[in-house]
């Protein structure tokens, strides 16, 4: 509901206000305000204004005259009444072909009319129609507390801001994780989630005033497709943004005919009760959060003595821990390396790593409910700790289809994120779950160091790996095994060549020079050249197999040892 220049001429005050120009527009154009103005406009005024003026300051003069109602149009003020007679007797017929030709509505108005009377007349229905919008808007607010109360789903609130928005909404959180969405949404919410990975929505770049309404200043708009969103924060009560509303206009639409009073009121209440959902449901699953994490850290660290007293602490959390489980940790490794490719603020990357830890959490989870399977997930310590249900029968079969599952849905979202995998072994007491994280801790670690990231590795193929590691904790065997190599590094740091690499596939081809320089890329006198500088630097022979033995297990051991 608004004014239309139309309603205001039909004020019995008007009845002798003859249109000149914009005569199709009288019932499009909105009146917000009503003034006199004289030269200079400047910023005087407003958008939506219904402007009086009787050119006092032109002096009769025809370029004066269009320069004052060219600045009128730049205002965009809706209409201008001239009063004719003393400083104007007509309005030329240049000023009525702009006027027509930038949308302005011009009106001659009789030189006797009273602006003060008017500018009151018109007020009245202005204030009419505010009032009216007040009580609408109220009513709106009413109406969305009373859903608060209820206790409505978020989704109820959604369908019901549809219905007074007349356009499909969506709320997510923080990160852009749909929460709740109403009626009529679009086709292009299938591909949100990649958008919101993307960092296109929810947007954070900083808003540039334009306009008055402190409202409005807050709103952001989204290109997507054939679409313009509107992003509305969600302000919580420690006064950070937490949460957004969106609203789907096609792109067609123009913002200031959809942002109306009535519908900028609306959407204020509805983000102060949306911030009011979110407080009441954020404080329940953060408790419940806390509870999760604490409980998947209590039993890590085996401070469970009974099954009894486990079972009972994992039935308040919703964990069963009658379920054989298989720990898994999981290591996000180029997170910092993808930011910095983004170039995004580096203040934001806080929030941006919890977004991409929030998708990996989801994904994981996603893929033990598509197998059927309990999970217990958290993330601390910058590591993923999964326990897994998994059927005794085929262990290593459930935790291969569970990671090839993730693997595969991250591959789809988040392409370029790099995770290394270590997976521990089932045990069955209640310290089970202890050994198993610490094997999980110890596979992973060997996967790092062994195969570099990206990679798993189950515990229970890594026993020569942990044979190495336990040589290197003898502190004979540490210098033994330091002597060894370290020359080769320190040749690397000089000369910036890597034997410890040509050493290590000359071994893996057992000697054959042919394989090993082809594996290389190097010509075959290059590796024989590299080969002599190994023996020259180590003081070893690599035709004697007793020093290549050593050669070879010196370098596997530093690698397990030193890498750690």
């Amino acid at each position: 509901m608004s004014l239309q220049v139309y309603d205001i001429l039909q004020l019995e005050i008007m009845r002798d206000a003859k249109v000149v120009a914009g005569e199709n527009l009288i019932k499009e154009k909105e009146v917000q305000w009503v003034s006199a103005m004289e030269m200079p406009v400047e910023s005087f005024v407003r958008k939506n204004e219904f402007v009086l003026t009787t050119a006092i300051g032109c002096g009769h003069n025809l370029k004066e005259f269009e320069k004052f109602v060219q600045d009128v149009i730049d205002s965009e003020a809706s209409a201008l009444a001239v009063a004719l007679g003393r400083y104007i007797c007509y309005i030329p017929t240049e000023v009525i072909e702009k006027a027509n030709n930038n949308k302005l509505i011009l009106i001659e108005i009789p030189w006797e009319l009273r602006f003060s009377e008017i500018i009151e007349e018109v007020m009245l229905e202005i204030n009419d129609v505010n009032y009216k919008e007040s009580r609408r808007s109220e009513k709106v607010q009413q109406e969305l507390l009373n859903l608060i109360l209820k206790e409505t789903e978020l989704t109820c609130i959604a369908n019901y801001l549809y219905q007074h928005v007349g356009y499909p909404v969506i709320i997510t959180d923080q990160i852009g994780t749909i929460q709740a969405q109403s009626k009529e949404i679009p086709n292009f919410l299938d591909n949100w989630r990649e958008y919101a990975v993307k960092g296109i929505i929810p947007a954070r770049k900083p808003v540039s005033p334009s306009s008055h309404d402190p409202m409005i200043q807050k709103i952001q708009t989204i290109e997507i497709e054939d679409y313009c969103i509107l992003q509305l924060p969600v302000i919580q009560v420690s006064g950070n943004t937490q949460d957004f509303l969106f609203v789907i206009l096609p792109s067609d639409i123009a913002l200031d005919k959809f942002l109306t009073q009535y519908t900028v009121n609306v959407l204020e209440h509805a983000v102060t009760t949306i911030a009011l959902w979110f407080s009441r449901k954020n404080a329940v699953e953060e408790e419940k959060s806390i509870l999760h994490d604490s409980f998947i850290k209590e039993i890590i660290s085996g401070e469970f003595k009974s099954w009894d007293l486990a079972n009972s602490r994992a039935e308040i959390v919703g964990y069963n821990l009658k379920l054989p489980y298989i720990c898994i940790v999981g290591s996000p490794e180029n997170l910092k390396k993808l930011f910095k490719q983004r170039k995004l603020d580096e203040a934001s990357y806080q929030l941006w790593s919890e977004s991409m830890i929030h998708y990996i959490k989801e994904e994981i989870y996603y893929a033990a409910q598509s197998l059927k399977k309990e999970v217990m997930i958290t993330y601390q310590e910058e590591k993923f700790l999964v326990f897994l249900e998994v059927s005794l029968e085929n262990k290593k079969e459930s935790v291969t289809n569970f990671l090839d599952l993730v693997d595969r849905r991250l591959r789809s979202l988040l392409p370029n994120v790099v995770i290394s995998w270590g997976i521990g072994n089932y045990n069955e007491d209640v310290l089970g779950f202890k050994e198993s994280y610490q094997n999980a801790n110890i596979a992973l670690n060997i996967s790092r160091n062994k195969k570099g990231i990206g990679n798993r590795v189950m515990y229970e193929n890594t026993r020569i790996d942990r044979l190495l590691l336990n040589l290197f904790q003898n502190q004979e065997m540490k210098e033994i095994i330091t002597s060894t190599v370290e020359p080769l590094v320190e040749y690397n740091k000089q000369r910036n060549l890597d034997l410890i690499g040509t050493i290590s596939t000359y071994t893996h081809y057992q000697g054959n020079v042919s394989k090993t320089a082809k594996a290389l890329f190097l010509h075959r006198q290059s590796l024989l050249y590299r080969l002599r500088k190994i023996e020259e630097v180590t003081g070893l022979s690599l035709v004697d197999p007793d020093d290549l033995f050593l050669l070879d297990l010196s370098i596997k051991t530093w690698k397990m040892g030193f890498n750690s």
